[in-house]
């Protein structure tokens, strides 16, 4: 139960691939679909941000994980968007690859939540449930990237989102760790941990608190910290 956790401009099926030796599942992206977004991604490469910004980003998405396809990990696809119409599109691809979509409701740069896109929608619960009902009816599996410390009450906010129809939640805890417990009893969607996953002690705790998984994100190109929590987590079983 070891995902590697979407890095902008870095998390392609290579990343993915070089992780694999450890990791069970790896999330693509961010991968903004839509103008807005893409605009917003165009003025954080201005300032010296990574952004994948390819021509055609659901074309993009159709090739990358193609090429996981011929791999044992489960992918997924971090997405951005302010409308539905390539949201759809972006499920209909993932659903081909039998890959994960997650919705991205955790950026916080401004560039992004000036067009309504990522952290924002932790403010707009009627969006967001609205585009994991548009994705789950396509009928690919669901997630949303969210974050905590952000005044959104999470765990009214998870239970809502199963209601939608999510099937994962990836929630970058910051130092709210306890935060995972309390999203744990307000549903029963997929729970994956993420912030500070570097050892055993950080994996345990989390698993302690009720994730059913944990993420790497900044490290996950470092095979040291990628083999320290998989060894944490090796014989633990999860649904």
């Amino acid at each position: 139960p070891l995902a590697l956790a979407s890095l902008s401009g870095e998390a392609d099926a290579a990343w993915a691939e070089a992780g694999s030796e450890w990791a069970g599942c790896a999330v693509l992206g961010g991968v903004s679909l839509d103008e807005p977004t893409r605009e917003a991604a165009r003025e954080l490469v201005a300032r010296d941000r990574s952004e994948f910004l390819p021509a055609d980003p659901i074309a993009f998405i159709d090739a990358q994980l193609a090429i996981l396809d011929e791999t044992d990990l489960r992918a997924g696809v971090n997405v951005r968007t302010t409308s539905i119409d390539p949201l759809r599109e972006a499920a209909g691809v993932a659903a081909d690859h039998d890959a994960i979509l997650e919705v991205n409701a955790h950026c916080r740069q401004d560039e992004l939540c000036a067009v309504g896109a990522g952290e924002t929608l932790l403010q707009d619960t009627d969006r967001l449930c609205e585009y994991i009902r548009v994705a789950s009816e396509v009928g690919v599996e669901v997630g949303v990237k969210m974050r905590a410390e952000t005044g959104v009450d999470l765990p009214a906010l998870a239970s809502d989102l199963e209601t939608a129809g999510a099937d994962c939640l990836h929630v970058d805890c910051m130092d709210t760790e306890s935060v995972i417990a309390d999203i744990a009893d307000a549903c029963d969607c997929f729970l994956i941990a993420n912030n500070g996953v570097r050892d055993r002690a950080t994996t345990r705790e989390y698993l302690d608190y009720g994730a059913d998984a944990v993420s790497v994100g900044r490290p996950s190109d470092n095979p040291r910290v990628l083999e320290r929590v998989h060894d944490a987590l090796s014989g633990v079983t999860r649904p």
